[in-house]
This record gives structure tokens, sequence and C-alpha cells, in this order.
């Protein structure tokens, strides 16, 4: 298959890796040159971890949009989620098909909605958008050229806005251990990185400003006090599924499912155990600053989407509110300035029925 992967970062360089050693026929691109340059040089992305070593070398490595995605079967998005908007914007002007699907992943909560909605901004109908429930790789660039690959998602949840099941079997050929759900609201509600990342985020900034990140996260900052107020979000979290029709599996049965949580943890409600316990996480540190992405996306790209679905499904969510209200206030920041709010999701004013609708249209 022919893949543009759109995005230059750990997800996207092992996108090519992986996409490359399956046989596909892929386009590399970045919007940074600075990014993109030490891949130009090498040829292709430098890899190691999970997905053996060696160097993957992609047809085309470009900053041109319009030359990546020429005659590609499908686009795949492996930006921070903040860029999906822009994304959409980008590949709407250089000519994207409405035909052609776009994969995000991930899309995090709400990215398809969101994707959607601004390409059809455009004027132009919105192609079909699968997403994924989280990035399918724990990854880490730790040089310009390469990337670390930790740990590969075993089962992650997809979900798709128009296409069905069709664009789901394409996914799926180019990204193994899919699992296709009803909609986009089961995957956008299966994001663990909503539930995951904001405790630790909000109880341990103090411990981030002091020491730059120089701790473990998920081991080091997963104390039983952030634990509990993790399962406290992840109840809201299923709650809110629930009130959609979902029965989801909790946190650490999701990060079972993904691999982030050893096979053999039996005690699923033991979150602080079970989180430390991850080999692909373990030695994986904190945030530098309050600018790191578990700040920039998580919360107004994670909580806030979340919080707008509560709204609609009419269910309380204390713990997401709290924890949302103090990210603001510590990070100095409005997050529905620029974040996944209803409106920007194309479903402000709908009900749980016409949201449901929405989302289940083929």
């Amino acid at each position: 298959m022919k893949v543009a992967v759109l995005g230059a970062g750990a997800g996207g360089a092992a996108s090519v890796a992986e996409l490359v050693q399956a046989g596909h026929d892929v386009h590399f691109w970045a919007r940074s040159a600075e990014t993109i340059e030490p891949h130009v040089k090498l040829g292709g992305v430098a890899y190691e971890g999970k997905l053996g070593e060696g160097v993957a070398k992609p047809a085309l490595i470009t900053t041109d949009l319009k030359a990546a995605i020429d005659g590609v079967d499908v686009a795949v998005v492996v930006l921070p989620t903040f860029s999906h908007s822009a994304i959409a914007l980008a590949l709407a002007a250089a000519g994207w098909s409405s035909s052609r699907p776009v994969v995000l992943n991930p899309g995090h909560t709400g990215g398809a909605l969101e994707f959607a909605e601004t390409f059809s901004r455009t004027g132009r109908a919105a192609p079909p958008v699968v997403e994924f429930s989280t990035l399918t790789y724990v990854a880490r660039k730790y040089r310009p050229n390469g990337v670390t690959v930790s740990g590969r998602a075993k089962q992650l949840k997809a979900a798709a806005l128009k296409g069905g099941a069709e664009v789901l079997e394409l996914a799926g050929k180019l990204f193994p251990g899919l699992t296709p759900v009803a909609d986009v609201i089961a995957s956008d509600l299966s994001n663990v990185n909503m539930v995951l990342h904001p405790p630790g985020a909000v109880l341990a900034a103090a411990w981030v400003e002091a020491t730059g990140g120089d701790f473990t996260f998920y081991v080091d900052a997963m104390t039983p006090g952030v634990a509990r107020v993790m399962k406290q979000l992840d109840d809201e979290r299923l709650a809110v599924a629930r009130a959609f029709g979902h029965d989801l599996p909790n946190l650490i049965e999701e990060m079972k499912l993904l691999g982030t949580v050893e096979a053999d943890v039996v005690d699923t409600s033991d979150f602080r155990t079970a989180i430390a316990g991850g080999e692909a996480n373990k030695r994986i540190k904190g945030p530098d600053s309050l600018e790191y992405r578990y700040y920039k996306e998580d919360f107004g790209h994670g909580l806030l989407p979340f919080l707008e679905f509560a709204k609609i499904a009419g269910v309380e969510t204390p713990v997401a509110h709290s924890l949302y209200s103090l990210a603001q206030i510590a990070v100095g920041t409005d997050y529905r300035k620029g974040g996944r709010t209803a409106e920007a999701m194309g479903i402000a004013g709908m009900s749980k029925d016409q949201l449901i609708e929405k989302v289940r249209a083929k």
C-alpha cells in the first residue's frame, strides 16, 4: 500500500519503521526542515527496540505536503493532537480527496470529530477518518535521526467516521492488532492518557518545576494518593462511557491489552502496583516543565473534550473538573482557547441521542 506518514516525532518515526518493514511504499513528511534533515542525511529512520534494529528507508522524505500525499492510498497522521485541526486544513488546501481515508494515530479524545469538522469547514466533504484510542508505540527519539521503541501496542481500539468496516480493515492492514469498536465515542473514551497523565501532572507539578523532570513518572510519581485520584477519574470515564452505551475495561485492563501493564497482573484495582510494574513505561522520566505534552495535550485535548461528552451525557465528573481547573491555574492558560471544545468537534448543542446518531452514521 502507498502510505503518507505525516509527522516526524517518535510516533511518526516508529510508524515509518514498521510500515517499511511490512513492505509498504512510504512517504515521510514533517512540517519542520530542522526535524526532517537528519533523516534526509541518513536516508531513512534508524530504529531499535521492539521493532528490531536497522534503518528503514522510505521512498520519499520531504517537507512538501503536496508531494508527500501525491498518489498515496491513505494518510497516517502521527502528530500531537493539538495539530489535528491544522493538518486537516493543510490537507484540504493540498487537495486531499474526500474519498481517501485518513488515519489518526492516535485520535486521543475527539480527534476524528475535530478533524472532520475542521476539514468540512473548508467547504469540502470530509474524508473517512479512522482514529486509534492511543498511539501504537511507546517510543522516544533520543537521537535526531532515530527512534527507540520500548513498547508496541498488542491491541488498541479503533473506530471510523464514515467508511465503516472497509476503512477499519484498511487501517488494520497497516497496523495489525486493532480492535474495532462501535463508534468514535468508544475509542475516544478508551484513550488511556486522558486518565493516566492528568492526576500525576497536577499532583507532581511542584516536583516537575523543582527538578526539571528528574524522576520517573510512572514509578516515583505513582504514589498511593495519585493512584487513588486516578481510579476516581477512571470511574468517571467509565460512567460517561456507559451513558453512551459502552461497557469499557477499566484503565488497568485496557493497559494490559495495550501491553503497558504486564499480562500477569491479576489485581486490576491496584492502580499503583500495576502501572509502576509496567516494563514499557517504568524508565520514562517526568515532564521537564509545565509546557510538556502531558499538560499541552492531555488537558485541552483530553480532559476538555471528555468534559464536553460528560455534559452531553448528563454525567457528573467532579474529579475531572477539579484536575482540569487546577491545571489551568498551575500552567496559567485557558485550555478552551485552541482546545477541543464541543464547537471544535462540531457537536455543540447536541443531545446524547443526536451525538450517537452522528458518530454511527455510515
